[in-house]
């Protein structure tokens, strides 16, 4: 390997770093503005839906759903418990998927029309769902990368005077 070849890869190193960042970013980003939506709409509006939808306990799920939406993307953004929350993340997600999106395929984009007021879609499918998992898998296998608090943690403990003990 040259050294020209071996300054790229370690200049590549340096900034890929970064990438946890970026989808920390949109992912956290992405769940706390959806449940902000519903919870600016009203929980009860989103229990309605839950329960059209054949949804045990609608008005539960519908708080636990934002719940899990505003302080699960909230950690997410902060890279803070990312392992922890990603679950209950991924199961709203797997839930949303298979009740609301399958039905309509894969594709998040369906065109419908254009017309004078703009661009008409229809219902979107699962294909954002997959993306959001995927990310969030991202996150948890290779770390919230840095400026994150899981990784603020981790280096405490490595620093930390207990791990010199035998």
């Amino acid at each position: 390997m040259t050294m020209t070849e071996t300054s790229r890869i370690s200049r590549r190193a340096r900034v890929a770093v970064w990438a946890p960042v970026a989808l920390r970013l949109i992912v956290g980003y992405g769940f706390v503005a959806h449940g902000m939506a519903k919870l600016s709409r009203g929980p009860l509006v989103f229990a309605a839906v839950l329960q059209a939808m054949g949804v045990p306990q609608p008005s539960l799920m519908a708080w636990l759903t934002i719940v899990i939406e505003l302080a699960g993307g909230a950690a997410v953004l902060l890279g803070a418990f990312v392992p922890f929350v990603s679950v209950p993340l991924a199961a709203v997600l797997m839930v949303a998927m298979v009740k609301v999106h399958l039905p309509y395929g894969f594709s998040s984009i369906k065109l419908l029309a254009i017309g004078p007021a703009g661009a008409q879609f229809g219902p979107p499918g699962y294909e954002i769902n997959l993306l959001y998992l995927a990310c969030l898998v991202t996150l948890v296998l290779g770390g919230p990368g840095p400026v994150a608090i899981d990784s603020f943690i981790a280096s405490r403990r490595r620093r930390s005077p207990d791990n010199d003990r035998g």
